[in-house]
């Protein structure tokens, strides 16, 4: 039986995506690929593009601050304390800071493979980031995509 861990904030990879500097809190190496526990710290103005991935569960937990999370059913602004569900499925998603403020997102995916996909973009050229998240699931849609279809 694995024993019990405690992790520090300052454990974990570093990844600079997205604008943003994320961190592999628990990685799928430690869960045997059951999920992983990323870190995401956004800035003011940034966050992904609309995307989607079937075979991938997300869960965020705001932290700190607030975020802007769009989807095909409307705007959700998530506040400190919210939590946003994104099913397996693949339901076209994207969130922004359109706060003046830094917002930190604990983001749970299940099954792992995120946490790779971010090692990879990080080591990586940064114009090979959407063939880089293509290969681990996602699809990714026009920055106005989501203003079309709400």
């Amino acid at each position: 039986m694995e024993g019990i861990s405690l992790i520090s904030k300052f454990e974990g990879r570093t990844f600079h995506i997205a604008k943003g500097e994320y961190r592999t809190i628990i990685s799928g190496k430690d869960t045997k690929g059951k999920y992983a526990v990323i870190e995401m710290n956004v800035p003011s103005g940034a966050g992904p593009l609309p995307h989607a991935h079937p075979d991938t569960e997300e869960t965020f937990y705001v932290a700190s601050g607030e975020v802007d999370f769009r989807t095909e059913n409307g705007i959700f602004k998530a506040k400190t304390g919210d939590i946003i569900r994104i099913p397996f499925g693949g339901a076209v998603h994207s969130f922004k800071n359109t706060s003046d403020r830094a917002v930190t997102l604990i983001c749970t995916v299940h099954p792992a493979g995120f946490d790779i996909m971010f090692e990879e973009m990080n080591a990586s050229d940064p114009s090979k980031a959407r063939e880089i998240g293509e290969k681990f699931g996602n699809k990714f849609f026009n920055e106005d995509y989501l203003d079309q279809n709400i």
